[in-house]
């Protein structure tokens, strides 16, 4: 498994440089069994390292390219009339693939983005009043532009709570968009790249992420860093539950990735700002970031 997660991890690098953080990430979300938000400017890879995963995994992938006229069914799929049976057929959306790429997801209508909420967190489809379970794996990677607002609907917050996790790529170094002018020529490209990793392999790894051992102190250590963004008076609205289930998991997947079959508070700090900034509202326009960074160094390490 450890020579897997080395390859899927140098199959990324191949198209994606210097990101090395970002992919980390997008992995931990990935083995977490959570999903991962991308909120970046335009052009600095988001759907590139989407796309590169999912080329990446031996399963399905699906992409979205989000717009206000989209439909809920559009995603989700519809029930279409067969003549020659006499009766409805159900014709499945792009919902049902291994990975999903919902591309500038804040484009699309929040009746169009509330098609996600239900397979996103119970990984079935509820279409006129019959669930269907989507493939297993499920992995959902959404971009957004945090820059541009006009013509875009901001997602709930529902909906970012069922997101593991957010990340930023940034604008490379100087050295790292040198060496992309010099891919451009004799690079890999997306079409390239071979699967490195089976379905079931991904399961596994995630069972295994599962059974890293969570010290007692270190979950009190993740507790007392959500409650107190719940008591702090920067915040409007903090971290739910599920974001405390979300930070344990995430922790127990980076150590994982890391090669140890324990967390330790050092995981735990290092994901804090990308699992908790999404889920919370700060109060007079806040940076959300900022207000995490300071209850981080009010919460004593155990």
């Amino acid at each position: 498994m450890r020579e897997k997660i080395d390859a899927l991890t140098q199959n990324l690098a191949l198209t994606i440089v210097g990101k090395a953080e970002a992919i980390r990430l997008v992995l931990v979300a990935l083995l977490g069994g959570g999903h991962a938000l991308l909120e970046d400017v335009p052009g600095v890879g988001k759907t590139l390292l989407a796309k590169s995963l999912a080329r990446s995994l031996d399963g399905k992938f699906q992409r979205l390219q989000c717009t206000p006229d989209l439909l809920p069914t559009d995603i989700t799929g519809t029930n279409i009339w067969n003549p020659k049976s006499g009766e409805f057929t159900f014709l499945p959306g792009p919902i049902f693939t291994n990975i999903l790429l919902a591309d500038e997801i804040n484009r699309a209508t929040p009746r169009t983005q509330s098609a996600l909420l239900e397979v996103m967190e119970e990984h079935q489809v509820t279409v006129d009043g019959v669930s269907r379970a989507v493939p297993q794996p499920f992995f959902v990677i959404a971009t957004q532009n945090p820059i541009e607002y006009q013509g875009t609907f901001p997602l709930p917050e529902a909906q970012m709570d069922r997101f593991m996790l957010s990340l930023s790529l940034g604008y490379p170094s100087e050295t790292e968009e040198l060496q992309m002018l010099q891919n451009l020529q004799n690079g890999v490209k997306v079409a390239d790249l071979q699967p490195c990793i089976t379905l079931a392999e991904v399961q596994e790894l995630r069972y295994l992420c599962s059974q890293v051992k969570v010290a007692t102190s270190l979950q009190q250590y993740i507790l007392e860093l959500v409650r107190v963004t719940r008591q702090d008076e920067e915040i409007a609205l903090g971290v739910s539950p599920r974001g405390t289930l979300a930070l344990q998991r995430a922790a127990q997947a980076l150590a994982f990735l890391l090669g140890r079959d324990y967390a330790i508070p050092d995981d735990v700090k290092f994901l804090v700002p990308h699992v908790l900034c999404h889920r919370l509202i700060p109060r007079g326009g806040r940076n959300a970031r900022t207000v995490v960074e300071r209850l981080l160094r009010s919460v004593s390490i155990p």
